[in-house]
């Protein structure tokens, strides 16, 4: 089956980044409810069990991604047997997964009241709320969530945005209604979980739908599941790691700082997710287009198209820098208020955050891609251990700045320079990694120069220094407005005489150009 790979991945950001758009904005809404009619240790409730509910879902890092991966050569060949007993194999992994997880999370049953410093609202049921998310976490393994992998594998996450849109507005509306009429948590996080079963039915049903062919049925030879079980193994030790850094942060400020600095820091740390989810889109898109570049394309050709995303990553993050320092502390005290707001050295740790994360998720894109799982499998282990390691020494002195740069540090230090190295020692074998390496070290110091410059242009704007003690929080938004065109024009102002004379700038406009439908003119003269 030949794939259109460029239609596909034009497909999936258009209703993708649709999609991230709508849930940049209704988050925010829903955080205001939230704050204005329960109060912020609510929020901090709810940071808490989505990082504990990613540490018991655990059990599950390897297997969709390992399935997926397994998908890719097979649908090249339009081979169905192979892809109905994957599905076969996903669906007996998946029970025995659920099973797995519910266990482990009727253990942390007794633990719960010390991860939470003093501040647990009294009228709330900490273990009953768990074993709430507990229980809709394990059905979702056990209603039909291996379908899902079938849109992954044929590039069509279209489908997977426009049933979550669908479900998600429902969701929201509800959740409104609820807080606003009973003030009830309880319902709320009943909606909200709901929800999750039914974007994992609703798939299922599109993907029987869309590939009615493929059925849960028959069995793979013995060395294909030897290899899978390998490849499943090899993405455990992986990705583990990056699920102790996601959850081990909330985790630490919960236990340590108490639930209000958790939602203080929370508010500051949605911002920064939301634009990374805006740009996982991207990543989202292309995934499965690399996968079968890399078996179908010549080595050069992958190499060219790695520097291309590597420079494009590099430009959207730098940007996105450059918004985040002189956006990030005047929207949150239009959001909510000054009393919500938190050091501006936060806000420098979180751009640093935010462009060190992206750079290595185009990195962690590719070896997924490729599935070079086994020889990276302890970096992220080493990485988890560093970063909780300086969570612990820098908590109590630093407080949130020690956390924060905790993870950077040990991204920086420990996960980065090792990546690098497993890529170039197994997918580009005989390019220069050095000169890589410049390319990145060169970008980085570009998006730290644009985000001086930018700064610095903000700081001279008219009314700047009147900016705190505006009585009327909405009397920021033209501000606002005036800094976010700053932005715009500082960053690419700087970025672009930097990057334009790259040859992956010129790639990258290809490609930009090829997924909006714009030709550029034949006959036209050098």
């Amino acid at each position: 089956m030949k794939m259109t790979r460029m239609k596909n991945a034009r497909r999936n950001i258009l209703t993708g980044g649709f999609l991230k758009l709508y849930q940049l904005i209704m988050p925010f809404l829903m955080r205001t409810v939230m704050i204005v009619l329960m109060g912020p240790e609510y929020l901090g409730l709810n940071s808490l069990f989505v990082s504990l509910l990613q540490v018991l879902n655990l059990a599950e890092l390897g297997v969709g991604s390992a399935m997926v991966y397994s998908m890719y050569e097979p649908i090249v060949r339009d081979d169905r047997d192979t892809i109905c007993a994957l599905l076969n194999l996903y669906r007996r992994l998946y029970r025995v997964i659920g099973l797995i997880v519910a266990g482990l999370g009727l253990l942390l049953l007794p633990i719960l009241p010390y991860l939470v410093k003093s501040d647990l609202p009294a009228e709330l049921d900490l273990r009953l709320l768990y074993l709430f998310h507990l229980a809709v976490t394990v059905l979702s393994y056990w209603l039909f969530a291996y379908r899902s992998s079938i849109l992954t594998a044929h590039q069509r996450t279209d489908v997977m945005n426009v049933v979550t849109l669908v479900v998600s507005t429902a969701q929201y509306l509800l959740q409104i209604f609820v807080l606003w009429r009973f003030r009830n948590y309880y319902g709320y996080l009943f909606i909200s979980l709901s929800a999750q079963v039914c974007i994992n039915l609703l798939n299922a049903v599109r993907a029987r739908r869309l590939y009615p062919e493929y059925r849960p049925k028959g069995e793979l030879p013995k060395e294909k599941k030897i290899a899978i079980s390998q490849r499943i193994r090899d993405l455990f030790t992986s990705r583990v790691g990056g699920v102790v850094v996601n959850s081990a942060d909330t985790i630490v400020i919960s236990a340590f700082l108490g639930l209000i600095p958790l939602a203080q820091y929370q508010n500051y740390f949605l911002i920064v997710t939301s634009l990374i989810g805006l740009v996982s889109v991207v990543f989202q898109a292309c995934l499965a287009g690399v996968g079968n570049s890399l078996i179908t394309d010549a080595r050069d050709k992958i190499y060219d198209d790695f520097q291309t995303m590597t420079f494009l990553i590099a430009w959207i993050a730098g940007v996105g820098s450059v918004g985040l320092l002189c956006l990030l502390q005047p929207f949150v005290r239009m959001w909510l208020g000054e009393a919500y707001l938190l050091d501006f050295r936060v806000v420098v740790c979180l751009c640093a955050y935010f462009y060190v994360y992206e750079i290595n998720q185009m990195l962690n894109m590719y070896k997924d891609a490729a599935g070079i799982w086994h020889v990276d499998r302890f970096r992220t282990l080493l990485t988890a251990l560093t970063n909780l390691c300086l969570n612990l020494l820098t908590v109590r002195s630093l407080g949130l700045y020690g956390v924060i740069l905790s993870t950077v540090v040990s991204t920086l230090v420990v996960g980065m320079p090792w990546l690098v190295k497993n890529l170039f020692e197994n997918v580009f074998m005989t390019k220069p990694v050095w000169e890589y390496v410049k390319t990145l070290l060169y970008d980085a110091a570009t998006a730290v120069f644009a985000c001086f410059l930018a700064y610095l242009a903000c700081r001279f704007l008219p009314g700047e220094a009147a900016l705190g003690a505006l009585g009327d929080r909405w009397a920021l938004l033209p501000h606002l407005v005036l800094r976010f065109l700053v932005c715009m024009i500082v960053g690419n102002g700087v970025l672009w005489p930097c990057f334009h004379r790259k040859s992956a700038y010129q790639r990258g406009i290809r490609i930009l150009k090829g997924m909006l439908h714009i030709h550029e003119k034949q006959g036209s003269s050098a």
